[in-house]
């Protein structure tokens, strides 16, 4: 057998034992760490033998279409696909309407002349697109539990859109923040126009990624006497390296440089509340990458993101859910978030009715974690999550208290019965059985089946 027919079969049955660990996680609820560990180190293996001299671009083409044939394998949740596109969302962004498109697609719309939200068709005050974070996140989360491999952003198009004039102004810039000749306003001035165009250009952001000593030059501003102590400084850094991490190419370059995560945490500490927020965002975009992940949980930025979570304004705790959700991909990280006392925060946010969508993400992806469920059960965590089964109108958020409650259920018989009481009173959790999302479903029927048994076994032991 050749080497590409081995590499095949090593493939083939490597996704085969992914696929086992994948099915015991998210049917069979096995909460192990070993098994999450498993599961990873069998993904690594089958991406690295299936990327493995990716410099090909017939293998790239290939591995493409394997990506773009898996995907119409799968049955997509509604809520990941564009509803302009009716495709998996790569890039979802907010509309001022508040509806969630794929970047291209509503970019596209938008630029045609529409002034409308394609699905409300209600008049926008304003064609600002806001990545939606959480979004993101809940796709990358369900490709990986699918085995699906989401087609990466065009960075390289964006490269080869670099002009000139931006080859001119970053060399501009660079100038003003290396020379030791240059004034504290002059350097101030530098900083500020780094931000500007990393924020307005693609490209421009693909440039600084070719010139990877611009983010060591931004940093080190913070401790130049005269611009470390400016608040306004500090924001412009922070800022331009959120605006740089959105290139994809750029976010193992910040990761890997020893100053931008810690500065970004220190800034998460101490900084105006607009710049704590964007460091959060900043860190969530960085952790797309794994060993991102594992850094940022490593470095500290657990406690305070769990802080700016519950005291935060409303944008700031929205970057700080979607920080969190992301770094508790990881197993090591969620284990520093339960720690912090991220499972007391989202409890009081679902309660109040605030921050609801990621709260209730936060706690569906710690439901696996032993000290996570004993808190919920502990500290009345059940009501809230059967409100949010009786009362919204979001299948998600259903979901996702449901899977919670599962896991609840499952470790202590006295919350079991008490939701088994709200059902026979309300009847919620038999109609999510009926009319959830097949998860949903799944989780809702394997409660009220274990509370079947045990009012037989309680009957019986009479």
């Amino acid at each position: 057998m050749g080497k590409s027919g081995a590499a095949e079969t090593g493939v083939g049955e490597l996704k085969k034992e992914l696929r086992r660990l994948v099915k015991a996680i998210v049917e069979g609820d096995d909460g192990r760490v070993e098994t999450y560990e498993a599961a990873a180190k069998a993904l690594a293996a089958v991406k690295e033998l299936r990327f493995r001299g990716s410099g090909n671009s017939n293998g790239n083409l290939a591995n493409q279409r394997k990506a773009e044939r898996r995907l119409a394998s799968v049955a997509i949740p509604e809520h990941f696909l564009c509803p302009i596109s009716a495709e998996l969302m790569r890039d979802p962004v907010v509309l001022a309407s508040g509806q969630t498109y794929d970047r291209r697609f509503i970019q596209e719309w938008l630029s045609s002349g529409s002034l409308t939200c394609p699905r409300t068709q209600e008049v926008l005050s304003d064609t600002t697109l806001t990545p939606n974070h959480l979004v993101r996140s809940m796709i990358s989360q369900w490709c990986t539990e699918q085995g699906v491999t989401l087609p990466p952003l065009d960075d390289e198009q964006e490269e080869g859109l670099i002009t000139r004039k931006e080859r001119n102004a970053l060399s501009r810039i660079l100038d003003k923040l290396s020379s030791l000749s240059s004034s504290i306003p002059d350097r101030k001035q530098a900083v500020r126009e780094l931000r500007l165009l990393t924020k307005g250009s693609r490209s421009f952001r693909a440039l600084v990624g070719e010139n990877p000593g611009t983010i060591p030059l931004l940093l080190s501003a913070l401790s130049v006497p005269g611009l470390n102590s400016d608040t306004a400084v500090q924001g412009d850094i922070v800022t331009t390296v959120l605006n740089l991490s959105i290139h994809d190419s750029n976010k193992k370059i910040i990761g890997d440089n020893p100053q931008a995560i810690p500065s970004l945490i220190d800034v998460l500490k101490t900084g105006t509340m607009e710049t704590r927020s964007n460091s959060a965002a900043a860190l969530f975009s960085l952790s797309a990458l794994d060993a991102n992940k594992l850094k940022i949980g490593e470095l500290g930025a657990m406690k305070p993101l769990v802080e700016l979570l519950e005291q935060g304004s409303p944008s700031a705790k929205k970057d700080a859910g979607s920080a969190i959700f992301s770094l508790c991909m990881v197993h090591e990280n969620r284990a520093r978030a339960v720690r912090e006392g991220v499972v007391g925060v989202v409890l009081t946010a679902i309660t109040h009715q605030s921050l609801v969508d990621e709260s209730l993400a936060i706690l569906a992806l710690l439901s696996g974690h032993q000290e996570a469920v004993e808190e919920i059960a502990d500290t009345g965590g059940v009501p809230p999550l059967l409100g949010i089964i009786k009362d919204s109108s979001c299948a998600r958020n259903k979901e996702n208290a449901v899977v919670v409650l599962f896991a609840v259920c499952m470790h202590d018989r006295t919350k079991l019965r008490e939701v088994g009481e709200e059902d026979k009173s309300n009847g919620s959790l038999s109609r999510l059985a009926q009319n959830g999302t097949s998860r949903a479903r799944r989780k809702a029927t394997g409660i009220l089946d274990k509370w079947k048994r045990t009012l037989h076994s309680t009957h019986y032991s009479y």
